[in-house]
């Protein structure tokens, strides 16, 4: 269901904004706005140390809130899935610098520099089924990828020439063209399109994709149990697991709480163990409560609005830097951030070697005047400065609509705001891009590759605003290939420098993604984007 923007909102946010202008200190460093609460800060980026923990006990169900249902198990289907993980695994394995490192696959090596790679497989690991995950498994899973262009995984996978078993436990690929990113596309985040999540053949076979979508077979620490939508998942540890003595626990069960306020209650009173927060509310007041453990780490990727660049206003470039000039990011910090936001003014951070000066400097600073001056002349050439705003019904993205609605009316430009549950926005607004401007969340992430290849390059699987530059195409193609580091950071400066020219979307902030727990949940191990490998994982009590 959707539904608009209330009238006396419109009225109170109006209000609250000439407020807060009386409110507002000068922004220093990286935050903005005045600070209350406590500091943000990363804590836990990666989880937990095992070493440090002690002699891990077994036993117990884990229980973990989603903050929003699961639409599919199957890998070629592009969806965010916190479970996927516990029941496939993942052939490589992202360290804390980004780096891919053996997992369920031993190796990963090139005999030329790029163009030709060897994956060695662990003859041990089994799917849960009984069957082997072997060469022609891995064959059988990725191709899938190459045949289904809705694949998230698709425009990766297409670099592949051919492939073959060279025997029962290594698998060669030969690319098209030489890449130094390859072995990431078996490692990443599940729903970034992870070639690495691998299902049974024979479940494939005798399921079908309808079946293995709703009860998947893989070679996780866990195995399915039961899915009752919109209430909870249930996974049963796999007694056949390839790391011996693992996983700990018995089981775990997701419940599915895409309402902000419900799901941050539920740590808080102990109904769930586990929380994957997806905003600056949760991760704040995580930060707050000394009786819970917080995960997060500031990353590349930002909070940001995506504009359709082919539909009328924001296909004008005047009226896409409107939006981002008339965004008084100190008023933002102090009205929706508590005063402890982490300014973003591009896709990588300021403090990473992709970011530079130049790019930074590009970037429009608030200026409310030259946002009022650039409607006017659209609106004077023919246009239409009354557009439609979709965003989640989350109580955090209400509040920071009425914000958004507020500032840009200052500006001439007329919001009109329609809400979705989380799911439902997902699908049918955004990745179906029906809209004209929309609310995201797309980081933090643990690296450049992928998410601003599939934010940026024309085609890209989450570049639902249509946003096409072909020297951003060329750089985003020259760091997928190269091997060479310096090469790399030139290639993703240029992409940070074009697309802040361009204004592809418009940045406030950095992403707050994070995981929260109680103090007895021990051997989390996790990615920035709160992708969560389970098998360590358990509970002190």
């Amino acid at each position: 269901m959707n539904r608009s923007l209330p009238r006396p909102w419109r009225t109170r946010a109006a209000v609250a904004i000439l407020a807060i202008g009386t409110l507002v200190l000068s922004a220093c460093g990286s935050n903005a706005g005045s600070s209350t609460g406590p500091e943000l800060r990363t804590v836990n980026p990666f989880g937990d140390n095992l070493a440090s923990e002690g002699t891990a006990k077994n036993g117990g169900t884990l229980i973990l809130a989603e903050d929003r249902e699961i639409v599919s198990f199957d890998p070629t289907v592009q969806n965010s899935n916190m479970a996927a993980l516990a029941v496939y695994d993942s052939l490589l394995k992202l360290d804390d610098k980004g780096v891919p490192q053996p997992y369920m696959a031993k190796s990963m090596e090139t005999t030329d520099n790029g163009t030709t790679w060897r994956m060695g497989l662990r003859p041990e690991v089994t799917f849960s089924d009984g069957t082997p995950l072997d060469a022609q498994a891995v064959i059988t899973n990725v191709q899938r990828h190459i045949d289904k262009k809705s694949s998230p995984s698709n425009r990766y996978a297409v670099v592949i020439g051919s492939m073959r078993a060279v025997d029962p436990t290594t698998v060669e690929f030969t690319l098209k063209n030489p890449s130094g990113t390859f072995p990431q596309l078996f490692a990443l985040p599940f729903n970034s399109g992870n070639l690495g999540t691998i299902v049974s053949p024979k479940a494939l076979q005798e399921k079908g994709e309808a079946g293995i979508a709703k009860e998947p077979v893989g070679a996780g620490p866990f195995t399915f149990t039961s899915w009752v939508r919109d209430s909870k998942l249930t996974l049963t540890k796999n007694p056949n697991y390839w790391q011996q003595g693992l996983p700990h626990l018995d089981g775990l069960e997701f419940r599915p709480l895409p309402d902000t306020e419900t799901r941050y209650a539920s740590i808080e009173n102990g109904d769930v163990d586990v929380v994957f927060g997806g905003y600056h509310t949760e991760l704040i007041r995580g930060l707050g409560n000394p009786n819970l453990k917080v995960y997060y780490g500031s990353g590349n990727g930002a909070e940001y609005i995506y504009f359709n660049q082919t539909r009328a206003p924001f296909d004008d470039r005047r009226m896409r830097e409107a939006v981002v000039r008339a965004i008084d990011l100190n008023a933002l910090a102090a009205s929706q951030y508590r005063g402890q936001m982490e300014r973003a003014d591009g896709y990588f951070g300021d403090d990473t070697e992709f970011s530079s000066q130049q790019s930074r400097d590009a970037w429009p600073a608030f200026d409310i005047e030259k946002a009022k001056q650039l409607v006017a002349d659209y609106k004077a050439s023919g246009g239409n400065a009354t557009v439609q705003y979709k965003t989640t019904n989350a109580p955090n993205r209400v509040a920071f609509a009425e914000f958004l609605q507020a500032q840009l009316k200052a500006a001439g430009i007329d919001i009109q705001v329609q809400f979705y549950d989380l799911a439902q926005y997902s699908s049918s607004v955004v990745q179906s891009r029906d809209f004209q401007i929309a609310g995201w969340v797309g980081g933090p992430v643990d690296g450049p590759f992928p998410g601003a290849f599939n934010l940026f390059h024309s085609g890209g699987s989450t570049n639902f605003g249509n946003y096409s530059n072909p020297q951003v195409d060329a750089a985003l193609d020259t760091a997928v290939s190269t091997t060479d580091p310096a090469e790399l950071a030139k290639a993703y400066q240029q992409v940070q420098q074009l697309t802040n020219q361009d204004l592809a979307v418009a940045y406030y902030s950095r992403g707050y993604l994070s995981t929260i727990a109680k103090p007895q949940v021990k051997g989390m191990q996790r990615y920035l984007t709160r992708d969560t490998f389970f098998a360590n994982m358990w509970l002190d009590r």
